[in-house]
């Protein structure tokens, strides 16, 4: 297992941490208990995106590295929205519920998932927190990462979209450095926009060449949270998002099967 980035320490990792113990062979190579790790997960991201379908929420998964402005972009977004959509918010972090009280100040309901050594969230304790969250009463649910570019882009939590937030205090470099996870986005958003002027080191067009670089067409918007906030691609985004969903359910409704067990 990963010990040094802590993803044996979720309930996900050290269950199927044990079970490899347990083999009769004990010569597992860490491949195949990563493969594993993975398969499990991934079954139970699934359960999760049934849940997600079948109450209509739209699930978000935003990643960032620690500081680029996912939290500060969620405030914004929720006073834009909050008189349209019913909001949720489930954050991730190693330690404190600093976001999750900034989120709930905002009179919407938000889940801190504190993961110890783990420096990602998985679909276990997404679902974990899925519990504790009345789905039918929410429009969209942002899971907000743990704050790392390399290890959240491997675990599917069981959301419907990849958002990937770039900050201007950050290397344009960024894109062809960490490509795992800017290939597994839906959307780039490029943060604290409104800094640009104070920074002679980051160029957007440079980072969005990066981006092509990988052989990427997926979106990329700018954005200012802070001060006067400057957030209409994201918002635009967002409601298209939405009003996909919503008309794919209308066409296609969710079937009442029994939901898959993990």
């Amino acid at each position: 297992m990963c010990q040094t980035c802590g993803c044996a320490i979720t309930p996900l990792g050290t269950q199927v941490a044990a079970g490899s113990e347990s083999r009769s062979d004990r010569n597992i190579d860490v491949a195949d208990v990563l493969q594993d790790l993975l398969a499990a997960n991934n079954q139970t991201a699934a359960h999760n995106r049934q849940h997600f379908d079948r109450h209509g929420v739209l699930a978000i998964n935003l990643m960032s590295s620690p500081g680029a402005g996912k939290t500060a972009l969620l405030e914004a977004t929720i006073v834009a929205l909050r008189d349209r959509y019913r909001i949720a918010v489930i954050e991730g972090d190693l330690e404190t519920d600093n976001d999750a009280v900034r989120i709930r100040s905002h009179g919407v309901p938000a889940l801190q998932i504190t993961t110890g050594t783990a420096c990602h969230l998985d679909a276990t304790l997404v679902h974990q927190a899925l519990h504790e969250l009345p789905l039918e009463g929410i429009d969209l649910l942002f899971i907000e990462n743990v704050g790392n570019l390399v290890c959240p882009a491997s675990f599917d939590l069981g959301q419907h979209r990849n958002v990937t937030l770039l900050s201007v205090t950050e290397g344009d470099d960024k894109p062809a450095k960490y490509p795992v996870i800017f290939r597994a986005s839906d959307l780039v958003v490029l943060s604290k926009t409104d800094l640009l002027g104070l920074l002679d080191d980051f160029d957007p067009e440079r980072a969005a060449s990066a981006l092509r670089g990988l052989g990427s067409d997926v979106p990329l918007i700018h954005t200012a949270a802070r001060r006067v906030p400057a957030i209409g691609p994201w918002i635009d985004w967002l409601t298209t998002e939405l009003a996909g969903m919503r008309w794919t359910r209308r066409i296609s409704p969710q079937p009442a099967d029994v939901l898959l067990e993990v």
